[in-house]
């Protein structure tokens, strides 16, 4: 089966969409696209890989489902397409911004700028049914970003993994520590932001990772 991915990934993750269970994913999403509204819209599943070449990943935040409402999940995680409300931990991870790098709020929640300087925006599942949150869990899209964390683990030399709540917290055994700075906090949602998360420091922390490995900073 024939994947429309970013060629670097696709070279990548060659073997990982020969395995049967990818396979069975591929079919199981293709019947959801078809047979109801599925966000992100098809073309824009792999966003995060189209802006992200692999051997440009500077940093890793990942996130769980896209957003399941109307005109947000655009396929790089927490962040929403231009004209939409920012979503509460978006609007948490901004204030975390402001209050560790003193920049103001940004006009929108579009985070296509820091996917095209290098942060791997990817959620742990790549689908959901329109209002349904985590309707394609456990359907295969876990084992798949495993994979793709793995590879950017044994692949790249020095990068940031920006690991928010329990849940992303559970592939720090997927990253070797020996390369990489794993930073972890609550998760932005203002059910746990105020337990942590507000106050974290990870994208200074994150810059000066990059700068003395003499890489270029994020422009958060």
């Amino acid at each position: 089966m024939k994947v429309t991915i970013e060629p670097s990934w696709e070279v990548a993750l060659e073997k990982v969409f020969q395995q049967d269970y990818f396979k069975e994913l591929a079919s199981f999403v293709k019947d959801e696209y078809s047979n109801g509204k599925v966000f992100p819209p098809g073309k824009e599943i792999f966003n995060a890989f189209w802006h992200c070449p692999i051997k440009k990943v500077k940093v890793v935040i990942l996130g769980q489902d896209p957003y399941h409402g109307p005109d947000q999940a655009h396929g790089l995680s927490f962040s929403v397409k231009p004209g939409t409300p920012f979503p509460p931990s978006l609007l948490n991870i901004f204030k975390e911004i402001k209050s560790d790098l003193g920049k103001d709020m940004p006009p929108n929640g579009d985070l296509t700028r820091w996917a095209d300087q290098g942060v791997f925006l990817l959620n742990a599942t790549l689908t959901v049914k329109a209002t349904l949150a985590g309707s394609h869990q456990k359907k295969g899209w876990e084992q798949f970003t495993d994979e793709v964390i793995r590879k950017i683990s044994n692949s790249q030399p020095h990068v940031v993994f920006m690991l928010w709540g329990a849940y992303a917290q559970k592939k720090e055994e997927l990253i070797d520590e020996s390369k990489h700075l794993i930073l972890k906090a609550p998760h932005p949602s203002p059910l746990s932001a105020h337990r942590g998360f507000l106050g974290c420091k990870h994208f200074s922390q994150a810059n000066s990772f990059l700068i003395s490995k003499g890489l270029e900073p994020i422009e958060w």
